[in-house]
This record gives structure tokens, sequence and C-alpha cells, in this order.
């Protein structure tokens, strides 16, 4: 008995060093505390050495905590995947936290609802144990002055401090061996801080306020922009299915939400394509179902296409009459793509006939290195189509890199906008006009506060516009917005 409890013990070490070595390790950026002694990555992955066969089951063990860095110091968010095995072999109950729908995929390919990032995407949080529960919460607040339209050249542009922001709560727990049963509800107070008109930001349009159209402003996030379950049951270490219901929550449709990609995650502003790829990301009442099989995923949705109402502090009428399916692919740890179709029953309640069909692809790229340098990007592409209309097409392309403390960031997006969409006189522009807006922002910003669980960083952000000449008298050519802000964010955790 004793030899076999070795050999399975060998067989064990030698089965985890290698999916460490592969695409199950996480990126091991957390910073460390000052009393703690620093891992060699490269020593970490490349030690081989098997304890003899002979040793006695102390021996064995001694060896097995020297090869799984024990006496290197955990950090009070997450057990990494060496205590963790650690743990296993003495059967205790707390392990490291997997993704929100598979046992066997990393915590890391989490985005928003049930879409997919890369498996070397950093996540920012923190991580609570319980006996059998494992929590995570994480979010972010900017604290602003936004001036969209800096040298007063248009008619259209606004000023106003603010502070977008929200909060998101997850819980997992295993249910049976094979099973997963996961919870997430995420909470923003946009709508009392900016007011049922959000917040200024040009050429961006959707939803309403006080029965008119919102243009040039970004709408409000509802208190409850997700309260959702799910359960998945692991067919093999290949093969997962799930499902996911939420009230409000995200249907299958579009690459990860904004506020979640890390390409975006330092940028105060939601894109202005936003409607063009993840404006469903609060939709009260979806429905997903979904089958992994390694390192393909397909999902269906049914869901409400109708848009969050002017009231953002309650819960609007479920409908599910409308549908989308998405296919997504991880190649390896860096890529993430996806394509999906959607049919989105009357969106808009201005425009009570028009539902549109979206079309979506997107491909997000991330990078990181044990040195605090994070690279991720994000390029995206939206089709909106509503019958008797021409299609309305946008293109986004956005990155952000982090060095130490300083963070660095950038987004271009190309954007067909509709005369309905930018609420303009159809007399005197035309009926079915599209007008193709460029917009480009730079920014950056400074962690100059690192607390135990939270950081404060300061920033500033540019844009500028270049759109159609016609709209000149109302936008005027070229123009420029502003910002400065304190960012409110959690720590980098690693699995």
């Amino acid at each position: 008995m004793r030899k076999i409890f070795l050999m399975l013990v060998i067989l064990i070490l030698s089965i985890k060093t290698n999916a460490q070595h592969e695409h199950h390790a996480m990126p091991a950026i957390l910073e460390k505390k000052p009393q703690a002694k620093p891992v060699k990555k490269s020593d970490e992955q490349h030690k081989t050495v098997v304890p003899p066969v002979t040793d006695k089951n102390d021996t064995a063990k001694k060896h097995l905590e020297h090869q799984h860095g024990v006496g290197h110091q955990k950090t009070d968010v997450m057990h990494t995947e060496h205590s963790s095995m650690h743990d296993m072999s003495t059967h205790a109950e707390h392990e490291s936290m997997t993704h929100a729908y598979s046992l066997s995929l990393p915590m890391n390919r989490n985005g928003s609802g049930t879409g997919w990032l890369p498996d070397n995407s950093p996540m920012y949080g923190k991580m609570i144990h319980s006996n059998k529960w494992m929590y995570m919460l994480h979010g972010n607040i900017f604290i602003r002055y936004n001036n969209q339209d800096i040298f007063n050249k248009g008619t259209r542009g606004g000023q106003k401090f603010d502070a977008p922001n929200w909060i998101m709560a997850m819980g997992q727990r295993k249910a049976g061996r094979k099973g997963l049963f996961h919870f997430s509800a995420m909470f923003s107070l946009d709508a009392a801080i900016a007011g049922g008109e959000g917040y200024p930001l040009l050429f961006q349009s959707g939803e309403t306020w006080r029965g008119k159209p919102l243009v040039d402003r970004q709408h409000p996030h509802d208190l409850f922009s997700e309260l959702a379950v799910s359960y998945s049951h692991a067919f093999s270490s290949k093969t997962d299915a799930f499902i996911y219901i939420g009230y409000p929550g995200e249907p299958a449709l579009g690459s990860v939400a904004f506020m979640h990609r890390p390409s975006a995650l330092t940028n105060p502003d939601a894109p202005i394509s936003h409607h063009w790829n993840d404006g469903t990301h609060i939709t009260f009442g979806v429905a997903t179902l979904g089958v992994r099989y390694d390192k393909f995923k397909l999902e269906a949705s049914s869901f409400t296409g109708r848009e969050p109402n002017e009231d953002r502090w309650g819960f609007d009428k479920p409908r599910f009459d409308s549908w989308s399916g998405r296919f997504s692919f991880n190649p390896n740890r860096n890529w993430a793509f996806q394509l999906s179709q959607g049919f989105v029953k009357s969106p808009e309640i201005i425009h009570p006939g028009d539902d549109v069909n979206r079309t979506t692809a997107s491909i997000i790229y991330s990078y990181n290195t044990d040195k605090g340098r994070l690279f991720n990007t994000t390029a995206l592409w939206g089709l909106n189509k509503v019958a008797g209309h021409d299609g309305e097409n946008a293109f986004l392309l956005e990155a952000s890199y982090a060095l130490n403390r300083f963070n660095f960031y950038g987004r271009y997006e190309w954007i067909q906008k509709s005369v309905e969409e930018l609420n303009l006189d159809e007399t005197i522009y035309g009926l079915h006009t599209l007008f193709p807006v460029n917009a480009l922002t730079l920014g950056m910003n400074y962690d100059f506060l690192k607390g135990g669980t939270f950081r404060l960083a300061g920033g500033v952000q540019g844009a500028v516009y270049a759109a159609d000449s016609k709209l000149d008298n109302l936008y005027g050519k070229n123009p420029a917005a502003g910002q400065v802000y304190i960012r409110i964010y959690p720590n980098i955790m690693s699995n």
C-alpha cells in the first residue's frame, strides 16, 4: 500500500506540473506581501525531480510540499493551484475557483454572461472562501469631470461631473462530483449619480429618457444589471453542457461586454458602437443552453428583445420573443474568437415595429508576463439590419498596456449612424441616410495608491471625432472631448 500511495503521489505531481506548463496555468502577477520570498516562474515550471519510490511517506510529503512551493506565502485573495494540490492530498474542502460553467476550465476565461475571454486574461477582484462555496467580488468606479466639446465647436456636446460605476458578486459550489452551480449579481448606481439622461458622449445613441431618444449621451445602467444562476455538468474533461437563466441577464450575442473586457476596463466611456455588439448585456429575461467540446463552444439563447425602460430601479416584463446563437473558439490561452447571430424583437419602445437582425464577430487577445506587463486588445465588427433599411455597420479596435503602475489605452471606432439614430430631421437630412462617424480615444492612468484589496488611480483621457461634413452645423468640424478622473478598482488576482 505504501508503494502504491507513493506512486499515486508521483503520478499526480507529474500531471499537475504538465498542466501548469500549459493553458491551465493562471497569470502569476498578483502582488506579494513584503515578507514573502518570490518564487521564480522558470524554476517552478522546470523542476522534474522525482522522489525515490523507496522513500517513506513523510519524505514524499516533504518533497511534494517543496515541489509545489509550500512556504510561498498564500495571498488573502484566493488559494493558488499549488495550495489546492496540497489541499486535495489532505482531503481539504477548499479548491481554486474554476470557470463559471466548467469544472475543467480556468477562472480567467470568465467574461460577461456566458462569453469567453482568453485564459491569459487578468482578473481583478477579491476572492472569499467558505466550506463549500467560493465567492468573488469585483467592480469599477470612475469619479470624473467629462467635457464632450472642449472647444465649443457644436451644439450637441455636454459637460458633467459624474461617476460611471458597477459592482459584481459571483459565487459557485460543486453539485455532486460532476456538477457546478453558479450565481452572479451585478449592480450599478448610474441612475442615482448621473440621472435618467446618463452622461454626455458625442454620437452615442440608444434607449430613451422622458419619451425621447437618448442621443449624444450614454444611458445609465439599471440598478439590477444581472441576477443570474446556472448549472453545468461535466461529461468529461473536454465536454461540458450548461444552462444559464437571468432576470436580468445576458444572451449569447456579441463579444464580452465592454465593462468586462480587459482592453476596455480603464476607459470610463462605453463604445459608441455599444448597441451594435453588446447592447443586450442587460436583458430582462434570458435562457441560454450551451455545449463545450475541448476548445469550442456552441450556445443558443431565448431572450427579451425590448431594451430596459426608463425606470432603472425595478424589473421589466420578460417576453422571450428573441433568439440568438453564438460559436466560440479559444485555440490557446492568448486568443478568444466568437461569431454570433441574433434576432432582436422590437428593441426600441419608440420604434416598436423595428426588429433588428444583428451579426457580430470579435477577436480578443491577451498577453502578460510575471513582470507586471499586461497587453490586451479587442477587434470587433457588428451589423444591425432592420427590414426596409440598409444595414448599419460598426468596427472597433481597442487596446490597453499596463506597465507596473501605469496603464495606457486607446480605442478607435468607425460606425454608420442613421438619421433615426441621431434623431435628425428626415426632411432635411433624408429618410435613409447613413452618416459615417470616426472616433479616436487615447488615455492613461497611474496607480498612486495600492492597498491590500483596492487600487486608486488618477487618469486623463482625450477623444477626437470625424463625421460626415453634413453634420458640421450640429457638431462642428472634428469636435474634441476630454476628461480627468479618479478610478477605484480591485487588485489583480492569480489562480
